[in-house]
């Protein structure tokens, strides 16, 4: 079987890389991928485009890989797309990027996700706050392809909602202090919308807001969503705050199976992404299986395969019905334990947005349905 790689981000790793794991014992526990082992091999791309490129440059072009699960960052999945995926006509299955570029690809049906794209979570978050009263806000956000990204869509969004921008503005990361981004801020509004990685500049920002004792209500996005940040700032100075993140519906059998076995493994089943990350390994396997090879050209269809609106409904953990069902000519759809995984056209899916707060210390999410 031919090696896949998962490239983690290493703010938010340990979650990801252990459903991603857990995918792969499953398979492996029900007689592996066209009876052979599965292997994902771990590695840290740090978010960065340039790393990502290399790291996936090595993976194609010297260990011959047939798939990608991740990498995670939009900027990291955009550049080695670009660069070397596509031209080597090998399928990105990402499982927490987001950007809205991603879906403008020109890939040859090669890059796919397991993630919201940026547009159905910044249009939600807009609607949050204005069902919540906020007429007037400013945004801050971080100068990646991620963070820039869904702050476009959400100013956009929240003006079409009849609301006001007061201060668009571009921050760098990894600053010392965010004193000078702050006064300009709440000077316009004592509302801010903030998009960033709480590891490189939202928590200093927040830091710095706070301490100015004028602002109102926080708005970010699954950047910020981090035990982490109740630690260095304070469950009451995060009351106001609010925190937009892929998220599943608990009704769903889908996300009751996945519960169940992530409980078991001591994974989060509503961590961030963890879900994704399992969803995405285990989606992998299936196409392979589905297709009867590992060769790199047919991994996409296989993808299309295992998951539409057709077939036998597989949930997590059972891929061993899925082999019985695919060997005697049958189809299959997975349901994942993040939501459908039923791709469009793009490689896309739709799914839940979560509207997390602090609650006695830890963060807590409500599904929020648009």
């Amino acid at each position: 079987m031919k090696q896949h790689r998962f490239l983690e981000v290493a703010s938010l790793a340990a979650d990801m890389q252990a459903g991603g794991a857990l995918a792969m014992q499953h398979v492996n526990q029900q007689g592996g991928v066209l009876n052979q082992q599965y292997k994902l091999i771990f590695a840290d791309s740090a978010c960065d485009p340039g790393k990502a490129v290399e790291a996936v440059k090595q993976l194609i072009e010297v260990e011959k890989v047939s798939a990608l699960v991740g990498p995670v960052c939009s900027g990291a999945t955009l550049r080695q797309a670009r660069s070397v995926s596509i031209p080597a006509g090998v399928v990105t299955l990402s499982v927490a990027s987001a950007s809205s570029l991603i879906s403008r690809l020109r890939d040859n049906d090669l890059v796919f996700r397991t993630a919201i794209a940026d547009p159905f979570k910044g249009e939600v978050m807009a609607e949050y706050a204005i069902e919540n009263g906020i007429k007037e806000i400013a945004v801050s956000f971080s100068n990646d392809a991620y963070n820039s990204g869904i702050a476009e869509v959400f100013r956009k969004a929240f003006k079409a909602k009849g609301g006001i921008i007061t201060a668009n503005q571009v921050h760098q990361a990894n600053q010392s202090d965010y004193r000078r981004e702050v006064e300009a801020l709440v000077a316009r509004s004592e509302h801010i919308a903030l998009f960033a990685y709480y590891g490189a500049s939202g928590t200093q920002l927040l830091k710095d807001a706070f301490a100015t004792n004028k602002v109102g209500q926080v708005f970010a996005t699954d950047g910020m969503l981090s035990q982490d940040l109740i630690d260095a700032l304070g469950a009451e100075a995060l009351s106001s705050t609010r925190i937009f993140n892929n998220s599943s519906n608990e009704s769903r059998k889908a996300f009751k199976i996945w519960k169940d076995h992530a409980e078991t493994a001591s994974i989060p089943a509503k961590g961030p992404f963890g879900a994704n990350s399992y969803d995405a390994a285990f989606m992998i396997a299936l196409a392979i299986q589905a297709v009867g090879s590992a060769d790199k050209a047919g991994i996409s269809a296989g993808l299309r395969a295992i998951a539409g609106p057709m077939g036998e409904v597989i949930f997590p953990g059972e891929f061993e019905k899925a082999k019985h069902i695919l060997s005697e000519g049958g189809k299959i759809n997975y349901d994942g334990g993040s939501g459908p995984v039923d791709f469009d056209k793009n490689g896309d899916v739709t799914g839940f947005i979560g509207v997390s707060q602090v609650k006695d210390g830890a963060w807590e999410s409500t599904l929020f349905h648009k």
